[in-house]
């Protein structure tokens, strides 16, 4: 078996090309999150709620989805603007009450 002799430039070289791979990678998602469907499981996961939880949420309308074949898929963009939507403030009145 022959033996290769691996540089500094060659590692400098690889640690570059490394780099800009991960950048192209990470500037193509460009915020959005990898997945675009997401399975109910995922999505509990996510909001830390039980199966229940996320029934009710999509009996009551408060979360669309999709149902497929007996799999019911929920749009990541559309979880989102449910959080968003529903954000609250914490900040108290300007005059202390």
């Amino acid at each position: 078996m022959p033996t290769e002799i691996i540089t500094l430039n060659d590692l400098e070289k690889f640690g570059t090309e490394l780099k800009s791979e991960i950048k192209k990678m990470l500037s193509s998602l460009n915020g959005q999150p990898a997945k675009k469907w997401l399975k109910s499981h995922e999505v509990r996961k996510l909001l830390a709620i039980s199966p229940g939880t996320l029934q009710h949420m999509r009996v009551s309308g408060t979360i669309p989805y999709t149902k497929i074949g007996g799999i019911i898929y929920y749009d990541h963009a559309d979880i989102t603007r449910v959080f968003e939507e529903n954000k609250k403030s914490n900040k108290f009145p300007e005059n202390g009450i």
